[in-house]
């Protein structure tokens, strides 16, 4: 399921415990799996600051390297040119450029894989 504009905003003003409930957790991004290697932006995020990235129902912290818009995809490490890019558990892409820890992941620096009969074994 896709989380609402509406949803996500939400979940930007909640506070979440750790998983052994022992602190209140604000949340500026999430990330579903532990192998993603992209967050989403719950509110805009300035570059320089540091966000906290839900993931499960961890946390970790990503120093932003550039303006993020609410919504958007930014990179939770260092991305190789090439590499998939894996959101929600799922690859949804390709890396077009190498993409820094905390840059914005967006149609500059990643290629879908999806619908395109030009690549071999693409998926549908």
């Amino acid at each position: 399921m896709i989380a609402s504009g509406a949803s996500l905003r939400q979940a930007a003003g909640a506070v979440f415990s750790d998983r052994h409930g022992r602190r209140a957790v604000r949340r500026d991004a999430i990330a579903i799996s532990e192998g993603d290697n992209v967050a989403t932006a719950l509110r805009d995020l300035a570059a320089g600051e540091g966000a906290t990235v839900g993931i499960g129902a961890g946390t970790t912290r990503v120093a932003i390297a550039e303006p993020i818009a609410f919504g958007h995809k930014f990179a939770l490490r260092r991305i190789a040119r090439g590499e998939n890019i894996v959101k929600y558990g799922e690859v949804i892409g390709r890396a077009t450029a190498d993409i820094g820890a905390g840059a914005h992941a967006h149609v500059q620096n990643i290629e879908s894989l999806r619908g395109r009969g030009d690549l071999e074994g693409a998926a549908p």
